[in-house]
């Protein structure tokens, strides 16, 4: 694990030190084209590792690319996480029965879903407390074709949460309890954010890129990743912003993968 967290942080420094490209995308183009228009990257063992630095927002960058290779690449460069063990953990198949379009006809369709086994896959990889983690979304601009979605820490499975009129309880089999919640019905702090993204919803229809997600989710649990800003970003995404949001978090990772877009 600290073998990985130091290798993890030299890439970081690596790319974080790269000088932002002159005349780069604007914010709009990045929106634009985030999702789509990485399709054609070429990408390195060291990019890989990069991008499971970076958390579930590398998810794009990744999708156009062959699972096998990426997962030889995790495998080379001692990746802690990889995708042959999320595919065994979570859907009960070894990477040399995948095809290389990652599909085995096993897509989640709800939050409630993918939570299930992104906790099967953490629990795979030795969590004690695996079913502390939950995926949720803000879905305000699912019909614009984008969700934000975050891995939170939430510390029990019955939440008490006010909705705007009236305290609700809420359960796992709920729908709502799959959305973020900074503070419980009686104002004490609730989810701790691990990570978040806003990801295009053409991203995360296919069992391909929903295994991706869960790989570079559980990463980011293994390192101990934290996103305290996370809360400043939902208010934004809600009050409209999302696509300023996604083009900023582009244009960032862009720079700190090396990726000439």
């Amino acid at each position: 694990m600290k073998s990985m967290i130091i290798s993890l942080s030299v890439v970081a420094v690596l790319a974080g030190c790269a000088p932002p490209r002159a005349g780069g995308p604007s914010p709009e183009h990045g929106f634009n084209t985030f999702g789509e228009g990485v399709g054609h990257l070429v990408l390195s063992p060291v990019m890989i590792v990069a991008g499971l630095l970076e958390g579930i927002a590398s998810l794009p960058y990744f999708v156009a690319a062959d699972v096998h290779e990426m997962n030889r690449a995790m495998v080379k460069e001692g990746a802690r996480v990889d995708l042959d063990r999320t595919y065994e953990y979570a859907y009960n198949e070894r990477m040399e029965d995948v095809p290389a379009s990652g599909e085995t006809g096993k897509v989640f369709r709800h939050l409630s879903e993918a939570t299930e086994h992104f906790q099967h896959v953490l629990k795979g990889y030795g969590v004690s407390d695996y079913r502390r983690y939950v995926l949720t979304g803000v879905r305000t601009a699912d019909r614009d074709g984008y969700t934000l979605y975050a891995v939170v820490y939430r510390p029990t499975d019955v939440i008490y949460v006010h909705d705007g009129r009236a305290a609700r309880q809420l359960r796992p089999g709920d729908r709502d309890y799959y959305k973020p919640y900074e503070r419980d019905a009686s104002g004490r702090l609730l989810d701790v954010i691990i990570d978040w993204a806003g990801v295009p919803r053409t991203n995360i229809r296919t069992q391909k890129g929903q295994a991706i997600l869960m790989t570079l989710a559980a990463n980011s649990v293994l390192i101990n990743r934290r996103s305290d800003e996370y809360w400043q970003i939902e208010r934004r995404w809600i009050a409209g912003e999302y696509k300023t949001i996604v083009a900023e978090r582009k244009r960032d990772l862009d720079r700190r993968m090396g990726v000439d877009t």
